[in-house]
């Protein structure tokens, strides 16, 4: 049975293509030159391949008429936000129109009263809080990349952040969203979390684009924290911080953030904010985050203290003294990608979930992981809610075979992931990095039913092909697809380097 299922047959007329959508769209938000659809060939992911045409639409009405266009023309379409993506959900996998929303980046409005906001798809996700901050509120969701990505890849993806553990992921903060679906029809629903009807408007989020075209967002919008505590604890290993993580929780206290670092991520944050003070002798360090009403919260910032000081493992813990230093601390966590991504040409970055107690065991084979590939792996992750982002460091031009070993690697952390009752994705989406790995996460009725979805929103499979469902996606080859489980633990030839991570 093939594994490909793609749109390689291309019939139609590049040149009259555009024509057409220039007549549509007007000139400047059509590109078809080489030169500029290159740009759009990769994003933050591994994975790159060349598309025919660049769209960059202003209006719903806009999309509209270019889904009609290329669905007349059967060319497939992808859009793309920032173009940050981490698991290649962006990348024209077969070619045909990319369409940005770069020129779709308006907050339509902002109402206080009922706390929320307006926005299309291509507003950068920050943007939304600068603009609710005059009324005392602010979007929750807090991705790492929020001052670069987009709030329509953030639907796309259902994008969470270090705040995930108080707050959710973006469904739980999207109220309604407008969309153009694969026919160039407008349609508008409501979240049905307390009304009839199916929430189709939690089945578009995290969809990655296979089913519709999100032309405009209503999120809520939440009040600013009266007050925030903000702790720093260092200690010896990573398997005493997790520990420490889960002995938090069950002592009946949520922060609003319990995140790690292992030393090597810190030791590469600590160069990137000096003035953060993170330590560089430690084996983990943790920033972890409580905030609500000023009562009560010097209260649960001593117990968290005193939790900490009970580890064998501790060697400092302090509170950051005022909002200077706070910032300081997340502009560290946050900027552990660009620390990261300056002590090699090339890093990979995976996106796996597991129960938090498990955390300790699964980082170890994390480790084990990276040694058998002959690979660098640094740890920086959600603690609070087991999303873990272990991150590889590798040379793709001094050593063009390193990309196989990487992705074989990412494949084998997501495996341990699985067996330990974790799960493939818990903000970055699968993309076409890893909707191969689907099929041994879910049974072949499950897959069916995903399959249905897809062709009852999307029947001539021309929005996003390739992403998030795995190949192939006929419905009669589903129950042959699901690959035999992957051996346990396979050697792997590799220089021998030891492992950064664990």
């Amino acid at each position: 049975m093939a594994l490909a299922e793609k749109i390689t047959d291309r019939t139609y007329d590049v040149a009259a293509l555009a024509a057409e959508l220039r007549q549509a769209l007007g000139p400047r938000n059509v590109l078809d030159k080489p030169h500029q659809t290159m740009l759009y060939e990769s994003d933050g992911s591994t994975d790159r391949h060349p598309c025919d045409i660049v769209a960059t639409p202003e209006s719903t009405e806009q999309v509209a008429e270019l889904v009609r266009i290329c669905r007349r023309h059967h060319v497939p379409i992808v859009a793309r936000g920032a173009g940050t993506s981490l698991s290649g959900t962006a990348v024209p996998a077969e070619a045909g129109v990319v369409v940005s929303t770069a020129r779709m980046d308006k907050i339509l409005s902002v109402d206080p009263l009922s706390r929320t906001a307006v926005v299309q798809p291509g507003v950068v996700q920050l943007d939304i809080s600068h603009a609710a901050a005059e009324f005392g509120l602010y979007y929750a969701p807090d991705p790492s990349s929020q001052k670069s990505c987009t709030i329509g890849g953030n639907v796309g993806t259902n994008a969470g952040g270090a705040h995930t553990l108080a707050y959710g992921v973006t469904s739980n903060h999207v109220l309604a969203l407008e969309w153009v679906d694969a026919d160039g029809a407008v349609a508008t629903m409501h979240a049905s979390r307390e009304g009839p009807g199916y929430d189709l408007t939690g089945l578009l989020i995290g969809s990655e684009g296979t089913l519709a075209f999100v032309t405009e967002i209503t999120v809520g919008l939440l009040r600013l924290p009266e007050s925030t505590r903000t702790l720093l604890a260092s200690f010896e290993t990573v398997t005493a911080a997790c520990h420490v993580v889960s002995e938090i929780i069950g002592a009946g206290i949520i922060p609003a953030a319990c995140e790690l670092m292992d030393q090597p991520c810190a030791q590469a944050v600590a160069g990137w904010v000096p003035s953060a003070g993170i330590p560089q002798n430690a084996g983990a360090v943790m920033v972890v985050e409580v905030e609500g009403i000023d009562a009560g919260l010097d209260e649960d910032a001593a117990a968290i203290e005193q939790i900490c000081r009970a580890s064998e493992g501790l060697i400092e813990i302090r509170r950051a003294a005022d909002e200077a230093e706070r910032e300081d601390l997340w502009k560290a966590r946050k900027g552990a990608f660009g620390a990261i991504g300056v002590l090699a040409p090339d890093f990979y970055v995976q996106d796996g979930v597991v129960p938090r107690t498990r955390l300790p065991e699964v980082l170890e084979e994390v480790a084990a992981i990276g040694e058998r590939y002959g690979l660098r792996i640094m740890n920086v992750f959600h603690a609070g809610d087991g999303n873990i982002h272990p991150t590889v460091l590798f040379d793709r031009a001094g050593d063009p075979e390193s990309l196989e070993r990487v992705k074989a690697a990412g494949a084998d952390i997501l495996q341990v992931c699985m067996e330990v009752g974790g799960t493939l994705t818990g903000e970055h989406g699968l993309g076409m990095e890893k909707n191969m790995l689907l099929g041994e996460l879910l049974d072949p009725p499950s897959l069916e039913a995903m399959v249905k979805v897809r062709d009852a929103f999307a029947p001539h499979r021309l929005l996003n092909p390739s992403k998030l469902l795995p190949l192939p996606l006929s419905r009669s080859d589903l129950a042959d697809y699901r690959r035999p489980h992957r051996a346990p633990r396979a050697a792997a030839s590799g220089s021998g380097e030891g492992s950064c991570g664990g």
